[in-house]
């Protein structure tokens, strides 16, 4: 493939032949006048004929503003002339997307210092997603983060940070170097370090402005006792100063960064309040009368003091509604103790450890990777990773993650997984997307902050103009136009939504239920029916034969080893427990040949020149085979009453037997479907098992109605069904064949102990197999939710009622500073609440 983007920009000038083919295009020639015309080519995956070729390109051809285009099947690529102004990169690769290929993209992390508010970020997501080859950038205000989606080799670390600064910010990258995965943990602990310096030095400042600030303020507190008492107008002059203009320059630069770039953030406002307040009272002590001035040095000082300490409370708050990615970060080993044949135990570091090495794990250290028990027993704490608070026994073919504690007991453990691939790499993954996610209303909140400083200076423009007119003199007139400066707050709105995501998330992910993005947290309140799968979801998905039954011209064990032949090729649950019981009688088995699946159905192969099929009435049927007489009908059917599966078995054509088989219930499904009622939420449950064994499962738990004899694509076809009858369906599976139900649901949620491809497809993952976690998952996102529409009417609140009190002079500018500072700390400190969520038990 040819993964060269080339990317051309220049305007259309008047020669006939450019004028000609953009009149052509367009349609008019002054709009050729003013086209701006872009070249980009793209490397297209998933094309295998001319036929693609040609639906690529006609699919391009179509967009508004696309010029020309030509796709090349041989390299997999596509060239696009088009207009910039009507049309982006982003757009072009969602459409090629739609016609059903893609274009494969590299993701890009960064952290991003000096931003103050929502307007900000704004700017910056702004500058990356104008970036040739970007075709998605999200900045997170409340992560100080920036994520962008990007055409492979067209956008590298230095050229984003590039673009970060040129918008007048600091970046640092977040990407893993070839070196492995331990570099981003070492980058994240840089990005950490960083961050605790910059902290550390802001409280600095801070004590210094506030012993500077202290004395001016307390002559206020003097005068109010009745205590006539003047701090010297020189000595106000030199405590204000520092804090104006050497504390306070971190908002002289933000300001210009922004004014430079032709937008206004928090800075701004402050920066013009406090400096009308200082050189209002400069000019008074310049043309005064000694004993008769009115210096407003108190208030400058203050407002950067209790701004820059509501700063950092702030920023200490979001430190702790992200914690839950700190967390995780430090369940991650940097060493590992490998055994090594004829050298005993060596110490390595984890991104050397390749899959089949043995690692040994000590009582209270924590295990370096995923695998599997080789030897040894112990109990391990898993609590940061699945959200279960017990110790999980753990002996020799037990699965474990890394992360997880270990307890009393010496692993040795058969690597399975590293680095990326663990499980715990996979969970950070997952968390950090549904952080840096945004909802739907922050686009709402992002176009408010585009405009609220302007908008803000504009009443403080009109609120010194009214007072003028109203005869109050000049100097009562900038007292009350600073005091709208400074209490106008968009900082609070900013952080209303990120800090409740992150929070919300966080504490899901503390608690073992993974949300992978906002989607899912914002369509999971409105459920109002769950479907089930069973095996492996309601039940222990670890069935074991109960029966083998052969009809009397059939030897049993004979049954079972061709049976156990066949099942051998399969991963289902149930195949699993009838080898294992072949295996468990000593048995040999064969190898098989033509095997052929039917989906819900059964399995068919050849086995020692016997043809076996094994599955359901309907596989019989379908192979002309005559079902079992009338008793062992019977028998059947009591069995599936009673809740056991039954497998049919035909050899050479002719009925042969069934073997039972027995799912336990999950102990916590009865109480899950049970929290669920009492939300007023209906459940059901699609089974592959017959009618009579879902009728009994869906009796013994309470559920609304079991339906047996699904097949993968009938549960899609049941969510689509509910959908279209107004009910807002979560699906619950754990299995491959469960991902189209899991991707046509509002919710898809998949269990912990299922298969990569349902856990892929799935909105939410819950870490624990256990059906409780449904109503928990559905649980955090309606108080995540909650969080979110209190933080932003708050912050709305606060706007709209501080800054026409400030406007009529009902607030100081001191107060109005303080005001604007516990805005944003109030709404982040709500956010935090989320933090002691837990499940219920």
């Amino acid at each position: 493939m040819d993964s060269r983007i080339e990317t051309t920009d220049h305007t259309a000038q008047g020669s006939a032949a450019q004028e000609g083919t953009t009149q052509e295009s367009t349609g008019s020639g002054s709009q050729a006048a003013s086209a701006q015309q872009d070249e980009v080519s793209l490397p297209i995956e998933g094309m295998t004929c001319a036929n693609c070729a040609g639906r690529v390109e006609k699919a391009i051809a179509g967009l508004d503003g696309v010029t020309g285009v030509d796709v090349n099947l041989a390299l997999n690529s596509a060239h696009i002339r088009f207009d910039g102004n009507k049309l982006d990169t982003a757009k072009i690769a969602d459409t090629i997307k739609d016609a059903g290929y893609s274009v494969p993209q590299q993701q890009l992390s960064f952290d991003v210092d000096g931003m103050t508010c929502a307007n900000c970020a704004l700017r910056v997501e702004k500058a990356l997603a104008a970036m040739p080859g970007v075709t998605s950038a999200s900045v997170n205000f409340a992560l100080e983060r920036a994520d962008i989606d990007a055409l492979p080799g067209k956008v590298n670390d230095a050229a984003v940070i590039r673009a970060i600064e040129d918008a007048g910010y600091h970046a640092t990258s977040r990407n893993t170097s070839a070196t492995g995965d331990n570099d981003a943990t070492d980058g994240q602990s840089a990005t950490n370090n960083g961050q605790a310096r910059r902290f550390d030095k802001s409280l600095v400042m801070l004590a210094v402005s506030a012993l500077l600030t202290a004395p001016l303020v307390l002559q206020m507190v003097w005068m109010n006792l009745g205590v006539n008492y003047h701090l010297p107008a020189w000595l106000e002059l030199v405590l204000a100063t520092p804090v104006q203009f050497i504390i306070g320059q971190r908002f002289y630069k933000g300001a210009w960064a922004a004014l430079r770039h032709r937008s206004a953030n928090m800075d701004v406002l402050v920066a013009l309040g406090t400096s009308a307040a200082y050189f209002l009272s400069v000019y008074n002590m310049v043309v005064g009368k000694p004993g008769d001035m009115h210096l407003y040095f108190e208030a400058s000082a203050a407002i950067i003091t209790l701004i820059l300490a509501g700063k950092i409370m702030e920023e200490r708050a979001k430190r702790g509604a992200s914690a839950a990615i700190r967390e995780l970060m430090a369940l991650r080993p940097r060493r590992a103790r490998k055994l090594v044949d004829g050298a005993g135990e060596q110490d390595v570091a984890i991104e050397s450890l390749t899959v089949g090495d043995i690692v040994r794990v000590l009582p209270g250290e924590r295990v370096p990777v995923d695998g599997t028990v080789h030897a040894g027993e112990s109990e391990l704490d898993e609590s940061l990773i699945t959200g279960e608070t017990r110790p999980v026994a753990r002996m020799p073919g037990d699965a474990v993650v890394g992360g997880a504690v270990n307890g009393t007991g010496r692993l040795d453990i058969e690597v399975r997984a590293v680095g990326d691939d663990t499980t715990l790499s996979r969970i950070i993954r997952l968390v950090e997307k549904a952080q840096t996610g945004k909802a739907p209303v922050q686009k709402l909140v992002d176009r408010v902050s585009s405009v609220f400083v302007p908008v803000v200076v504009a009443i403080a423009l009109v609120t010194l103009s009214v007072w003028l007119l109203m005869g109050y003199g000049a100097e009562a007139s900038i007292v009350a136009a600073v005091s709208v400066l400074v209490i106008a707050c968009p900082c609070a709105l900013g952080l209303a939504t990120p800090t409740a995501l992150v929070a919300g998330t966080g504490s899901a992910a503390r608690n073992g239920i993974l949300i992978r993005n906002f989607e899912a947290l914002e369509q999971a309140h409105n459920v109002d029916t769950v479907i089930f799968d069973k095996t492996g979801t309601l039940t222990e998905g670890t069935p074991t034969v109960r029966d083998v039954r052969a009809v009397k011209d059939v030897e049993r064990n004979d049954m079972l080893r061709l049976v156990a032949a066949v099942q051998a090729a399969s991963e289902h649950p149930l195949a699993r427990a009838i080898v294992s019981l072949a295996r468990d009688e000593e048995m040999q088995i064969p190898d098989i040949t033509d095997f052929k699946g039917k989906t819900g159905a059964g399995v068919l192969a050849s086995v020692e020149n016997h043809s076996v099929a094994i599955g359901t009435e309907a596989l019989l049927q379908d192979q002309g085979i005559a079902l079992p007489q009338q008793a062992i009908a019977d028998e059947i059917k009591q069995h599936e009453s009673e809740g056991r599966t039954v497998v049919l078995v035909a050899i050479d054509g002719a009925f042969a037997g069934y073997i039972t088989l027995e799912d336990r219930i999950r102990e916590s499904a009865k109480q899950a479907i049970a929290d669920l009622k009492a939300r007023g939420i209906s459940s059901i449950m699609l089974s592959g098992d017959s009618q009579d064994v879902a009728t009994h499962v869906a009796r013994e738990l309470g559920l609304e109605r079991g339906e047996g004899r699904i097949r993968p694509q009938d549960k899609a076809r049941e969510v689509e069904k509910l959908r279209k009858q107004g009910r807002h369906v979560a699906m619950v599976g754990d299995g491959i064949n469960d991902a189209p139900a899991l991707a046509a649901a509002d919710v898809g949620i998949a269990m912990g102990g299922g298969t990569d491809v349902a856990m892929e497809t799935a909105g939410i993952t819950l870490m624990r197999s256990d059906p409780a976690l449904v109503s928990a998952a559905i649980d955090i996102s309606i108080a995540t939710r909650r969080k979110i529409a209190q933080n932003l009417f708050w912050a709305f609140a606060y706007n709209v009622v501080g800054v026409p009190l400030a406007a009529l002079g009902v607030l100081s500018p001191a107060i109005a500073g303080a005001a604007m500072a516990l805005s944003s700390v109030s709404v982040v400190g709500n956010s935090l609440t989320l933090r002691g969520w837990k499940v219920r038990r």
